[in-house]
This record gives C-alpha cells, structure tokens and sequence, in this order.
C-alpha cells in the first residue's frame, strides 16, 4: 500500500513538473515569438496594406481630383479671362471684325459732318483720291463704324470713293475728296454719277470716265 502512494505520489510531482514546465516553456515561446514576429509583421503589413492604398487611392484620387480641378479652374478661369480678353480684344482691336457696326443715315451724317479728311490738299502721285478714301475709312473705325473702300474702274484707270450699309437708308455712296453723295452705275459716266453740292457743279473731265466695274471692299 505504501508502495503504491510513493508511486502515485512521484506520478503526480512528475506530471505537475511537466505541466508548470511546459506552461513556463509556452510562455517564453510566446513572449519570444511576439516580440520577435510583431515588429517584423507589423513592418511587412504596413508596407503592402500602404503600397496597395496608396496605389488605389492615387489613382482614383488622381482621376477625381484631376477632374474636379480642371472643372473648377475652368469655371473661375473662362469668365476672368474671357472678361479680360475682351476689354484687351476691344482696346487693340477696335476698328476690325464684329467691332464695327453699320450705322444709322444719321450717324453718318454727324460723321460726315465732324470729319475734315475732304479739307486735305490733293497732290498728284503724293496724296490722291485713294489716300482720301483710305483716311475716312480709318476714321470712321474708330467710331466703330463700318466704311467701304470702293473703287470704280474705268477705261481710263480708276476712281476711290466710299460707302455705308446704312441701317434705315441702305447701301450709300460718297466722294471722300467733297463728302458728296455718288450714285455709281456701271455703263454711266462717273461724273454724271456725282449729287453735287448746292451752287456747285461737277465738271466733266478730259478723259472717259465710264464705269466699267464698281468694287466695294469691307
């Protein structure tokens, strides 16, 4: 009997040596293996889970950040520039394109009337009719208004006058060297043409004026 409680007893001391052993061991396995695999598990998740978002997040970011910022910059951008374009586009480049409007027959009268350029001396192959034309055209786009450079081909050479597309009057012709009123038609003298001023008369010149063609250039 006494025998048999030594055993027993041995037994239980080996079996409790063995459980308090292997809880020890388990323990510093533990303690080991967290301290050795948690930095280093730490450092590779880290590593693939911010390459993966960092990749995924740039490129959807890339897309909706790209968009919404071209959008924005296009809506602050256009109207601020276009604005500005326009004051510039109207200051440097009034007198050409939709910047000139045709005007009314009143308008052009007030015109004629302020303009001087048939107050300018005629001078053979320095200062001639075509010079005369091209000065009041130049003026009236600075009014913003639109003028014809007109030339009338005849058999002797050729004549240049002027012209306005009148709103409430039509297409309507002048003599920029005395701003009388001209109604050209080919096959007709030209100084037949001329609606000369009250007391004045249009002589008939020494060559053969006779339209051949009437070419208006806006």
């Amino acid at each position: 009997m006494k025998k048999w409680l030594l055993v027993t007893f041995a037994t239980l001391c080996v079996l409790a040596l063995m459980y308090y052993g292997g809880s020890q061991l388990y323990s510093l396995a533990y303690s080991e293996g967290y301290t050795v695999g948690y930095p280093e598990g730490e450092t590779v998740g880290y590593d693939h889970g911010y390459s993966a978002g960092h990749e995924a997040g740039y490129d959807s970011g890339e897309q909706d950040g790209y968009t919404s910022g071209k959008q924005d910059g296009y809506d602050e951008g256009y109207p601020a520039g276009r604005e500005y374009g326009y004051d510039e586009g109207m200051e440097a480049g009034l007198g050409h394109g939709y910047t000139l409007k045709d005007p009314t027959y009143r308008q052009l009268v007030d015109f004629m009337r302020e303009d001087n350029t048939n107050e300018n001396e005629y001078v053979e192959d320095v200062y001639v009719c075509s010079h005369f034309a091209r000065d009041v055209c130049n003026n009236a786009e600075q009014q913003g208004l639109r003028c014809g450079f007109v030339i009338i081909n005849h058999p002797e050479g050729t004549h240049t006058i002027i012209a306005f597309d009148t709103i409430d009057k039509g297409l309507l012709f002048f003599e920029p060297q005395s701003d009388e009123r001209v109604r050209p038609v080919v096959g007709t003298r030209y100084y037949q043409c001329v609606d000369p001023r009250p007391g004045y008369y249009y002589a008939q010149p020494p060559y053969d004026d006779t339209i051949n063609e009437i070419l208006v250039v806006w």
